[in-house]
């Protein structure tokens, strides 16, 4: 329910703020992850590759100040491998969620800026995909762990943005993890958080 109504309320604010605006502007952007987990029991934890991509909306304020919301599907999580004697093991747990990164943008320089605010998002699938090689052989093994994590992850995204004459832009973002991803995490004590590098390039088209 709490869920609901804030994205209710990122909706009503961005539809308010872009009836005073001077130009909204939509464009679209994808992207690599380069995604981790830190907190508890994550030392041997490392990061793994996931993709982004999704909707992009600006609203400009003035010259130096601009609003933009995203609607994304993001894919992060984390990676384990070991390795011993002719034994491996590669166990990748893929997080995929819809993502609301809501950003205050400052212009630095002409289609320079820097961009900070919070990310909401919404879990839309949790897998665990463990691969065990043995002289040879391989088996791999895909698990469901939705019932592990929270459906729901804040962060805050800290990044900068150029965006060519034409409309072509490139970005580089640091979304870290605020709230705890494990699910009903009361009574194990455990907390982790998603800990994310985006690399973008987009298009904005008006």
């Amino acid at each position: 329910m709490k869920n609901s109504l804030f994205v209710l309320s990122v909706f009503f604010f961005l539809s308010a703020v872009s009836l005073q605006a001077q130009q909204t502007r939509f464009g679209v952007k994808a992207g690599v992850n380069f995604a981790s987990i830190s907190g508890d029991d994550t030392e041997d934890l490392s990061s793994r590759t996931g993709l982004h991509l999704g909707a992009v909306m600006q609203i400009p304020f003035s010259e130096r100040f601009s609003f933009q919301g995203e609607l994304l599907y993001t894919s992060v999580g984390a990676k384990f491998e070991e390795s011993e004697d002719g034994f491996s093991l590669e166990s990748i747990e893929k997080l995929n969620y819809i993502a609301l990164p809501i950003l205050a943008k400052f212009y630095a320089a002409p289609g320079f800026s820097l961009e900070a605010g919070p990310q909401a998002a919404f879990l839309v699938s949790a897998k665990n995909e463990t691969t065990a090689s043995f002289e040879g052989d391989t088996e791999t093994e895909t698990e469901d762990i939705a019932e592990f994590i929270s459906t729901f992850d804040l962060a805050f995204a800290l990044g900068a943005a150029y965006e060519l004459e034409n409309g072509l832009f490139f970005s580089a973002r640091y979304n870290l993890g605020i709230s705890n991803i494990v699910a009903d995490a009361g009574g194990s004590g455990y907390s982790n958080q998603n800990s994310v590098i985006q690399l973008s390039a987009g298009f904005m088209f008006n």
